[in-house]
């Protein structure tokens, strides 16, 4: 991405990282290397791949393999985008895109900058950020065909773009799903990793949707992290982050949605596409946890009920998820110092 040649990562000795990219992305690899008459055998060794390996459609690489062979052809072929487009895009053309993009307000502009610069550089594609209620989605108009690089062009673009939003605001943006307008591969187990919620084949056009609220986020990012990031920015289309900076908002609104029904952690955490463990730890980092989430949106609905109609206790207690009257009048005295009966009284005073 940077305008300076960066050394070529060294891939990891073969079986130590997980294998889980398909050896079809390298097929595309060695097939931008034939367009361009160039021999891909020294990105093939410097990446640990056995140019055999070509031919089983079952065998993978790993990440690390993946960033090795991806770098050294970028720079071999003088072209970061691997083949896909009509014309080449020269060394540091996405570091071109992303630097222009620092500078936005938020999230939601820098993307939409990185989209509209993207079709100055490749009018093979369009891309697109559009919201539809609470729904942002990033899409892929084909303007060109992209013949048989297709799928690794596309998966690559979203993977790209997706990476780098997660970079802007130093937070892990969890996906709704992925969309593809190509028959399912045969390596598509693939795809629940390289894309989190779930994915669908035989849609056009290609793209991801995630939280709209995430556009909202300020960028975190300045010059001197920018030049640090160019110098290994493969990563960001392979690794995802850890830390989610929304988590609390959103496990909020799917605990109020519920109008004070209780959900477990599986259901929160099976709805936000990440495990049990993981939506408690992450929340443990944000100086939080999940019963202080749902005494938070308890006592908020307790005192909504309690200020704006005449029910009982005992109803306000059972609508706020308390089985008993005693166990609500307790809580509630803990929360705001007062009996519910008190705090009522008190208000209409």
């Amino acid at each position: 991405m940077d305008a300076e040649p960066r050394p070529i990562p060294q891939a990891r000795p073969a079986g130590t990282p997980r294998a889980l990219t398909p050896i079809a992305f390298v097929g595309a690899i060695v097939e931008a290397y034939a367009r361009r008459g160039k021999s891909p055998l020294r990105a093939l060794r410097l990446a640990q791949i056995a140019p055999e390996s070509l031919a089983d459609p079952a065998s993978r690489i790993s990440a690390a393999q993946m960033e090795c062979i991806s770098a050294a052809a970028m720079q071999e072929l003088d072209d970061e985008a691997l083949g896909w487009f009509s014309r080449r895009l020269p060394w540091g053309s996405y570091g071109m895109l992303a630097r222009a993009s620092l500078s936005a307000g938020n999230l939601g502009v820098a993307l939409k900058r990185w989209c509209r610069h993207h079709g100055l550089i490749a009018d093979d594609i369009d891309l697109e950020l559009s919201v539809s209620g609470e729904t942002a989605t990033l899409s892929i108009s084909e303007r060109n065909e992209l013949g048989s690089l297709r799928e690794f062009c596309l998966v690559s673009v979203l993977r790209n773009i997706h990476g780098l939003a997660c970079w802007l605001v130093d937070s892990r943006i969890p996906l709704h799903g992925a969309r593809f307008p190509f028959s399912a591969p045969a390596h598509s187990e693939v795809y629940r990793v390289l894309f989190s919620g779930p994915t669908e084949f035989d849609c056009a056009p290609a793209g991801i949707r995630f939280d709209a609220h995430y556009l909202a986020l300020p960028l975190r990012r300045d010059e001197a992290a920018l030049n640090q990031m160019l110098q290994r920015a493969l990563p960001l289309t392979v690794l995802q982050y850890r830390r989610d900076r929304l988590l609390p908002t959103r496990v909020r609104q799917l605990l109020a949605a519920q109008d004070g029904q209780t959900r477990s952690a599986a259901d929160l955490a099976d709805l936000l596409h990440i495990s049990a463990r993981t939506l408690h730890r992450q929340l443990k980092e944000k100086g939080i946890s999940l019963q202080a989430l749902k005494d938070e949106l308890r006592q908020q609905r307790a005192r909504d009920l309690l200020l704006r109609t005449a029910r009982p206790i005992k109803q306000v207690a059972q609508a706020v998820g308390f089985q008993n009257e005693k166990s609500f009048i307790r809580a509630f005295r803990t929360w705001v110092g007062q009996s519910p009966g008190e705090f009522r009284l008190a208000a209409r005073n």
